[in-house]
């Protein structure tokens, strides 16, 4: 969230550039054939390009470092720059290469990816998008890897940068106390949502192969839809969370952003397993694998959607949710401030997809009973702000550095407190009507059943009843209510904090998600189509994902260009 002194210095930056005009057109660059193999190459193409000998991993490295050189004065993604450390990992590779062995390549061998700001990389600042985490004397240095990060490495994936964020994952675009803006790659006037928008502006704009999102309540899903990229939100105990800078805990998640249905399959085979730091993914059944096995075959035919008809309607799910002792009158109110209409251009979008998936022989099924507003007000009080300086202290107690590793002793080194939403002081969230909360460790919360087990379980059966009652497949629906706004002047009379999506719910009951390209706006800008499935059905719900990316129009990657009128601070070279 920006302040409202930074929220006033960005309007008027904005509308300074609203009276210059539009960006420039793109300058000419010469193709070569570097160009010509490497833009938007998949990961099962990059792969034979290195069996062919075509490319070492030194020149596909440095081409994407030259993209990141060009274009990311402009976009503003990412906010920390890998250069040393991802040319001297591709020459280790590239050394490897050279003995001749083949057997001991990951699947990810010689990919170039991002991670989020938010996920913990060895010796780097994780700076999760705020500028507390950068004083001087006081970074939060990580100690080691997020599980994550050392089983993208392991498979032989090469990190070139850190992407910018909103600070602590907290907004529905991309602006950052640490860094600043980044921009859309598809119009840079135009956000890309967030919270893990410089992710997707970074893997659109080619700057790497794939990325991490991570998603509390859209960030994911939401940032994907509006760059035509495939964003994946597991089953919540799929991929471990551990070394992620949390937003809410209970709601986060982490996952692959692609540009296509096969590699953020292949990423996510890669980051899924069970870790003794997260706790959730020991739920995982040991039978669950992800593979890129059938998806070339999948198919619509035959399969059944429905769509919620609470999402139709704008029905909200206030965020971090209503807790037990708020009475029903009063949370009706807050439920009614998080209503969010679907603008009409997107209704019209996803009814044209719709119709695609009934072309590709797909029954989708729509109703007034199909997850209803009843659904939504269900949601509404599975409640979770409680325990958010509990999820900052877990995360602090192993990720944190040297100085500090509790957000008490952060407050009592640098003498001034964390992040607001990182310990749970924002009155809006704490106080509501009847009931004021203070901050508490789940486990030991003797009101953590009524305000937050036994909501989400009544939540997650309805939802499963729901699939079983009509014989579903699985849930479609908008991943956007509305189009991204343009951030180079104000909209509704003030700096825009979105595009919004009405998609938090998953995040509550932790049901797997996919995104992927469905279309665009009037203005080009494009529209995301979000489907959900059973709990620990990942590799089903890829294969739809992988069937609806065969059956409609590619993505057209973005027109980048190399000048714009948005200042954008120069990223940060680690060693």
């Amino acid at each position: 969230m920006l302040t409202s002194s930074r929220a006033l210095r960005s309007c008027a930056a904005a509308l300074a550039v609203a009276t210059l005009g539009c960006a420039p057109p793109a300058v000419p660059v010469a193709v070569n054939a570097a160009d010509r193999d490497l833009l938007d190459v998949t990961v099962p193409a990059l792969e034979q390009l290195y069996a062919d000998k075509r490319y070492t991993v030194t020149q596909v490295v440095q081409w994407h470092l030259d993209r990141i050189d060009r274009y990311n004065g402009v976009y503003g993604a990412l906010e920390t720059v890998l250069r040393e450390s991802a040319l001297a990992d591709a020459a280790r590779l590239d050394a490897e290469a050279a003995t001749g062995d083949r057997a001991t390549r990951g699947p990810l061998w010689g990919v170039p990816i991002v991670i989020k700001a938010n996920t913990s990389v060895q010796g780097q600042i994780t700076t999760a998008g705020w500028e507390g985490f950068t004083r001087a004397g006081h970074e939060l240095i990580a100690p080691k890897d997020a599980t994550i990060v050392t089983r993208l490495r392991a498979a032989g994936a090469i990190i070139v940068g850190l992407a910018n964020m909103p600070d602590l994952a907290n907004s529905d675009t991309n602006r950052s106390s640490s860094f600043g803006r980044t921009g859309n790659a598809y119009d840079v006037r135009f956000s890309p949502g967030g919270s893990s928008g410089s992710v997707v502006t970074a893997v659109a704009a080619n700057m790497a192969v794939l990325g991490n999102g991570t998603d509390t309540g859209n960030s994911i899903r939401m940032p994907a839809a509006t760059s035509a990229l495939v964003g994946v939100f597991p089953t919540r105990g799929v991929v471990s969370i551990a070394g992620i800078a949390p937003l809410d805990w209970l709601l986060d998640n982490t996952g692959p952003i692609a540009r296509t249905v096969t590699d953020a399959a292949i990423a996510l085979a890669v980051m899924a397993g069970k870790d003794s730091l997260d706790p959730t993914t020991r739920s995982a059944p040991d039978s669950l694998r992800v593979t890129t096995e059938g998806l070339a075959a999948a198919s619509l035919k035959g399969k059944r959607f429905g769509v919620p008809a609470f999402i139709m309607a704008g029905s909200g799910i206030p965020f971090h949710g209503i807790p037990a002792g708020v009475p029903e009158r009063a949370a009706d109110s807050i439920r009614a401030a998080a209503n969010m209409a679907l603008r009409d251009d997107t209704r019209a979008l996803f009814m044209k997809a719709v119709e695609s998936l009934r072309t590709a022989g797909a029954e989708v099924v729509i109703g007034d009973g199909i997850l209803p507003t009843t659904f939504a007000t269900m949601a509404s009080r599975v409640s979770t702000y409680a325990y958010m300086r509990d999820g900052t202290d877990r995360f602090l107690a192993t990720f944190g550095p040297a100085a500090y590793h509790s957000a008490a002793q952060y407050e009592q080194v640098v003498g001034a407190p964390l992040y607001v939403s990182s310990i749970g002081v924002e009155e809006h969230f704490r106080v509501m009507p009847g009931v004021r909360l203070e901050q508490r460790t789940l486990e030991r919360d003797a009101e953590a059943e009524r305000n937050y087990h036994a909501p989400r379980r009544a939540m997650l059966a309805e939802y499963v009843a729901t699939l079983d009652r009509l014989k579903l497949d699985g849930f479609v629906y908008p991943a956007i209510q509305m189009a991204p706004p343009d951030e180079s002047m104000p909209q509704d009379g003030r700096v825009s904090e979105g595009p919004h999506s009405a998609t938090s719910w998953v995040n509550m009951i932790g049901v797997p998600a996919v995104v992927v390209y469905a279309g665009n706006y009037a203005n080009g800008l494009p529209f995301g189509l979000e489907f959900s499935a059973r709990p620990w059905t990942d590799r089903a719900l890829l294969g739809i994902a992988s069937a609806w990316e065969q059956a409609t129009p590619k993505r057209t990657p973005p027109k980048l260009v190399e000048a714009g009128l948005l200042s954008v601070v120069k990223a940060r070279t680690a060693k």
